[in-house]
């Protein structure tokens, strides 16, 4: 017998004025896949991982989680109810250590420092970034502060985790670790929707892809099937490619 979905998008809207971000868009996440969700630059996917993590309020359509419609929930309260999420751009307390800024995720769930003191060592020994587990945030380079945050995110014990862009500006080899910690978050039990512009990473790691273009959903599937897309390859792959290739 088929279970649930644990997050159920219909016709999701969002209009800033005369613009439409995104367009009516409908998703099924099962418990315990691990999806990619891609497009160009300006597609609709941060706006749509803001509606579902309650950062905007839809225009219009629905979202239920885990059977709950959470439509226009706030954000504490999204969190509360276990979905959790990264942003494109760092932002860590400057001037709190590693450890501190993953307990300050820790006790979103739980207000008691010693509890989240040590959920908060357990995330970073998972990550790999015990080690710098009192280094202040401001010390950290790219790859740890990335990784910072996929920790904060972890910490507020997620069923459905959203990652927004943790490869970015990362060199091959760090993209390398990055995605194998995705595959370990997801072997673990928790569900991922991963917003990614390094292919490579997203066909590797995505057991199925959604893919925006001008806030619209014009294909689901495989990656294969995504990536044999006449519509996707126009739209995307190809000016991707292009680009890549330096024409």
């Amino acid at each position: 017998m088929e279970t649930a979905p644990i997050l159920k998008i219909n016709q999701l809207q969002k209009c800033f004025g005369g613009l439409t971000a995104v367009n009516n868009v409908d998703m099924e996440i099962r418990e315990g896949e691990l999806i990619g969700l891609i497009g160009a630059n300006g597609a609709g996917k941060t706006t749509l991982f803001n509606m579902i993590a309650g950062s905007f309020k839809p225009s219009s359509g629905s979202i239920c989680f885990m059977g709950k419609d959470i439509t226009g929930f706030p954000a504490h309260k999204v969190c509360h109810l276990g979905i959790g999420r990264t942003y494109q751009i760092v932002r860590p307390f400057a001037s709190l250590s590693v450890l501190e800024n993953t307990m300050v995720g820790a006790m979103i769930q739980d207000p008691n420092v010693g509890r989240a003191r040590k959920k908060a060592e357990e995330i970073l020994e998972f990550l790999g970034l015990y080690h710098r587990k009192d280094a202040c945030g401001r010390e950290l380079n790219l790859p740890e502060l990335k990784r910072m945050e996929v920790a904060r995110a972890l910490a507020t014990d997620p069923k459905l985790l959203l990652l927004d862009e943790v490869m970015a500006g990362l060199t091959p080899a760090d993209s390398e670790v990055v995605i194998d910690l995705v595959h370990k978050i997801n072997d673990s039990g928790i569900t991922v929707i991963i917003i990614e512009h390094v292919m490579k990473a997203v066909m590797s790691l995505s057991q199925r892809i959604y893919v925006l273009n001008q806030g619209r959903l014009i294909a689901q599937g495989t990656p294969k099937e995504v990536s044999e897309n006449a519509e996707v390859i126009k739209s995307y792959l190809g000016e991707k490619a292009r680009k890549e290739k330096g024409a």
